[in-house]
């Protein structure tokens, strides 16, 4: 897939103000400072495009962008950030699990995943709800760059067999890195194949 054009659209607490769900839209969601950003940034060749900080948390509101006139990268805040109040915490995970919920155009949701870690429980419990839920998910680790591919794939496989406590089977993985662009072909080719499929069944009302 080519990507020719990339824009901010829109950004909410209220998911009754979001774009009409028309188009095919994917979420990406991970643990505060993951490299959410970056990785979207990446996909979408457009430095700049979603906001990085070196702030944990930043994000706070579900954004949507525009790519290529006919689907949207949806970027969500991050979960498990302890240095917020709670209650800005369990707002945060009201909303974003009600969009994942009901939002009837999302296609499936991108967890990103830092693989120079070990399993973590925020992660795995994250993962755990979309399956109880019958969300389609698939697992992005990202910053290969930073260490050895000996040791991110050590970490992958942890990751697997963690997740094996949960599922029969682990979904689809992508092993990415921002800086080099590791997995960014193949993230946009499962993306372009799902986008063939979508049929928008959404109706406007007029009354």
């Amino acid at each position: 897939m080519q990507i020719r054009s990339a824009e901010f659209k829109c950004s909410n607490t209220r998911t009754e103000k979001l774009p009409p769900p028309t188009l095919p839209e994917y979420a990406f969601i991970g643990r505060s400072n993951v490299g959410k950003s970056s990785l979207i940034n990446m996909l979408t060749g457009k430095k700049g495009l979603a906001k990085t900080s070196q702030t944990p948390g930043k994000t706070q509101l579900i954004n949507h962008f525009l790519i290529n006139e006919n689907w949207y990268v949806v970027d969500l805040p991050g979960y498990g950030y302890a240095k917020v109040s709670r209650s800005s915490r369990e707002e945060w995970e009201r909303f974003i699990r009600y969009y994942i919920r009901n939002r009837e155009s999302l296609q499936c949701v991108f967890v990103l995943i830092d693989s120079r870690l070990e399993p973590q429980k925020p992660d795995l419990k994250f993962c755990s709800w979309l399956g109880e839920e019958g969300i389609p998910f698939l697992l992005v680790f990202t910053k290969a760059d930073k260490q050895s591919k000996v040791k991110t794939m050590a970490n992958v496989a942890k990751f697997n067999k963690a997740m094996l406590e949960y599922f029969e089977e682990v979904p689809a993985i992508y092993i990415t890195s921002s800086e080099t662009q590791e997995g960014r072909e193949e993230i946009l080719a499962t993306i372009d194949d799902i986008n063939k499929g979508f049929k928008s069944t959404y109706k406007e009302d007029t009354v």
